[in-house]
């Protein structure tokens, strides 16, 4: 498969093709048919099993929560793994396919608000199980040269799968499925297209599981480089760390408890305070094991990784927090802004709503979409040419664009417009960032190191679950289309710090 050159330098791996880049990230299409799903349709089955928009938040606190504690965590466990014949990403594809697919299932059948906000959880946690190994999959699969191409295949993947996951229940209501919701249920559209997208995921992440094989950990030790085995080392680095930074974490967590009494912010901010609380207490759970030697443990592993982070790392995961901050609100927000600015039907049982809420689900298949040919094409382009980091930039600008334009459309059908904007920062946030990352991270700690990276992705969706609920209620009660100015902000601020990025080397092939 591959070969080492003389004189001990790194293995090469063989370049793949076209089918072999089809199959690598194939499993993406059928993970991001999940997402799709969830993503344009939980405040919607929220909404009609009975909660009110300002609850929404608290709700949807569930899938950042357990992105933030499953992606570091698989990705330790996948750099560790090797099952023979199944390899080593490949045993967390199928295991999170499997739960995914059985949570799709189960959600449209929720009784009641409680079950639907436990699936809600069961189903994202099975989602990042298969999610994050494919980003580490790419790494590990792929030369440097191809990680601008096999990232943007991913992209297209996942672009497809959205307009996929997010088109179908409006498709079924065209077909005669009924879309009307029964007192406290949820229409058969979204009953439906869930079960067919959980079959669906199941299919095409099974595909990547039976056509790839993966490299051994002897051939991953082979593509090592020297300066990739010097960055892997952080535990020594741990170890002669003080405590007082995660004394820092644990006293900015307690401000962030009593502040919900001083400022009489929403509830789900105490989850905040109580998480830099916890990692206050796990990094100096981590130190103390690492001052003792105890290297090989995973709490070790994770502290150490996360707070020696490459700096390129660093400054990408600052443009990361930014531009998921405004793509959570978004997720979050559009259906009501809709249904309330467009369709004047802010009542989750009436008909209008339900139609309102499928012109979303139009509005995300476009974006999507949009996605999915700028990745192969608009963006391999301005790469070339202006380098990644000013491409991701210009992309990010579109965003916020096409966020801001909603202050300023009239008819539902113009939002079509909007959403080229937002496909195109959508494009680039799921390729360049991880383009630009790829080719420094060392190989044999590829997983970790694109789980922590996750953390930058997860940490602003829970910010925004906690705290724009009480912004919102404080100072525009009744106006969700303020959420849209917020989220035109932020990804304005996450264009502004791509600008700290360096350019990589311009080394890498055109997708």
């Amino acid at each position: 498969m591959a070969t080492v050159a003389e004189g001990g330098l790194a293995a090469s791996k063989p370049k793949l093709g076209f089918w072999g880049l089809w199959n690598i990230s194939f499993g993406f299409f059928g993970i991001q048919i999940g997402f799709a799903l969830q993503n344009a349709n939980m405040s919607r089955i929220f909404q009609s099993l009975g909660t009110e928009i300002d609850d929404l938040p608290a709700l949807w606190i569930a899938a950042p929560l357990t992105g933030l504690l499953v992606q570091p965590i698989i990705g330790h466990m996948s750099d560790r793994t090797w099952l023979g014949r199944l390899g080593r990403r490949r045993p967390y594809f199928l295991a999170g396919a499997i739960l995914a697919a059985l949570s799709l299932f189960l959600m449209p059948l929720a009784p009641a608000l409680l079950f639907a906000a436990v699936m809600l959880w069961v189903l994202d946690a099975s989602l990042n199980i298969s999610m994050e190994p494919f980003r580490a999959f790419v790494g590990d699969m792929l030369r440097k040269e191809q990680h601008s191409a096999g990232y943007a295949v991913q992209t297209a993947f996942i672009g497809a799968g959205a307009v996929f996951g997010s088109i179908f229940p409006w498709l079924l209501e065209q077909w005669g499925v009924s879309n009307q919701a029964p007192a406290g249920g949820i229409p058969d559209t979204v009953r439906f297209a869930f079960w067919f997208g959980g079959a669906a995921l199941f299919v095409a992440v099974l595909w990547t599981v039976l056509t790839t094989r993966e490299y051994s950990p002897e051939q991953i030790a082979a593509f090592e480089d020297a300066r990739q085995e010097e960055q892997g080392n952080s535990m020594a680095a741990l170890a002669s760390r003080s405590f007082v930074s995660s004394l820092v974490w644990m006293a900015a967590g307690a401000v962030v408890v009593l502040a919900v009494g001083w400022f009489d912010l929403e509830k789900e901010v105490y989850l905040l305070g109580g998480l830099l609380i916890a990692y206050g207490l796990a990094s100096i759970a981590g130190i103390s094991l690492a001052r003792r030697g105890r290297t090989t443990n995973m709490l070790s592993n994770i502290v150490g990784d996360f707070s020696g982070m490459p700096e390129l790392m660093k400054r990408l995961a600052v443009a990361q927090f930014f531009s998921w901050s405004a793509l959570f609100i978004m997720w979050i927000n559009t259906t009501p802004v809709v249904a309330q600015y467009f369709y004047g039907a802010p009542d989750a049982a009436s008909p209008l709503y339900q139609e309102a809420a499928n012109w979303v689900d139009v509005l995300f298949a476009t974006y999507n979409g949009v996605a999915a040919i700028a990745a192969l094409t608009l963006l391999p382009f301005l790469a070339v040419r202006v380098g990644r980091v000013r491409t991701h930039v210009a992309a990010l600008l579109c965003g916020a664009a096409g966020y801001a334009s909603f202050f300023f459309m009239t008819d539902p059908q113009l939002l079509l417009l909007s959403e080229v904007g937002v496909g195109i920062a959508w494009a680039s946030i799921l390729a360049m960032p991880y383009a630009i990352l790829a080719s420094s991270l060392p190989q044999r700690k590829l997983g970790i190191y694109m789980g922590l990276f996750n953390v930058f992705v997860v940490v602003p969706q829970l910010l925004v679950a906690t705290v724009m609920g009480s912004i919102m209620k404080r100072w525009f009660p009744d106006d969700p289309i303020w959420t849209m100015a917020f989220a035109a902000g932020v990804m304005v601020l996450a264009a502004l710090a791509m600008l700290r990025v360096p350019e990589p080397a311009a080394s890498e092939e055109p997708a």
